[in-house]
């Protein structure tokens, strides 16, 4: 049985939408994969919620970035162990969608028990639902029109509106239809949704949607139901170029989690071994977006990052 607290706790006033800046984890699948060595079937660290050993590993890997947050008096924004934790990746390995509704409410628990044992007054801890794209994560083979977007993401974006989580983001997102159907289906939901778009080399989306359109299309699909936008999974100098001052549409841009390697999605799709880059190039790079995002709350990263990445950013922007 799954014990937590009733509500959440910031789901009505999400500390990050203020003038502060937010730090989130790094490379959750990235770090335990290449660095721990932990087999992570079809990349979905929520596998680990089926034992007490691996959610041990999970509390692990959450730990630093707690610390971070707390030794510099910054919020802190922790996604659950979820990208993968849909009903068709669940059904490919071998998990019923009751037991895939119960792995995200579990990995919301663990959030919360964590926040319960280390957050202060000046650290807000919130706890956001990841969800991750029905298809690849680079390179979809199949797509969806919102409707059916909706209708599939539904079931996890229901789970967390069912917890005490405080907000969910769809990261990873590589098309405009599937960032719909899941705002769509937390709006009706009564979650906060946070959109997380990622692009290829030239600043484009998979499919060769520009960043402008994708953000564009889907406010105005979904009346502005996501609270803000972010980019993810991509190196800051794929897509600093396409952020230009002064256009509205960057105004929506809230957040960045970028990968450590400049290498294109292809290129990270065949390596053996990990690109962690350079931190302190990782953190400059954040600084010069910022300057072209004047919202820029949320800041972290993605494959390849982990705590010093973070560490970096805290130096720097904090």
């Amino acid at each position: 049985m799954i014990v937590y607290e009733s509500t959440a706790r910031y789901r009505h006033d999400l500390p990050q939408l203020g003038d502060a800046i937010f730090i989130t984890d790094g490379g959750l699948e990235t770090v335990l994969t290449f660095q721990k060595q932990v087999e992570l079937p079809m990349f979905a660290a929520f596998d680990l919620l089926n034992s007490a050993d691996g959610i041990e590993k999970l509390k692990d890997y959450y730990t630093p970035y707690i610390e971070l947050a707390l030794s510099n008096r910054s919020g802190l924004i922790l996604d659950t162990a979820t990208w993968r934790a849909s009903v068709g990746w669940g059904e490919k390995l071998g998990y019923s969608a009751r037991e895939i509704r119960q792995f995200n409410q579990l990995s919301v628990a663990i959030l919360q028990t964590m926040r319960d044992r280390y957050a202060h007054a000046a650290s807000p801890i919130v706890i956001n639902g990841a969800i991750g794209p029905r298809d690849d994560g680079y390179q979809p083979q199949s797509k969806m029109d919102a409707i059916a977007a909706q209708a599939y993401h539904r079931h996890q974006v229901d789970a967390f509106a069912a917890s005490p989580a405080d907000m969910v983001t769809a990261v990873t997102m590589t098309y405009a239809d599937e960032a719909i159907g899941i705002a769509n289906a937390a709006k009706n939901a009564g979650l906060p949704v946070v959109i997380s778009f990622t692009v290829e080399t030239d600043g484009r989306l998979p499919d060769g949607t520009t960043l402008e359109q994708a953000v564009t299309t889907v406010d105005d699909a979904t009346s502005q139901a996501p609270v803000y936008y972010m980019i993810n999974c991509a190196h800051p100098s794929h897509f600093e170029h396409v952020l230009h001052d002064r256009e509205a549409w960057t105004d929506r841009i809230f957040g960045v989690r970028a990968n450590a390697s400049s290498k294109s999605h292809a290129e990270l799709d065949e390596a053996d071994e990990l690109d962690d880059g350079d931190p302190r190039e990782f953190a400059r790079l954040y600084v010069q977006l910022r300057d072209r995002l004047r919202n820029l709350r949320v800041v972290g990263g993605c494959c390849g990052t982990d705590h010093r990445h973070i560490g970096e950013l805290c130096r720097k922007l904090l």
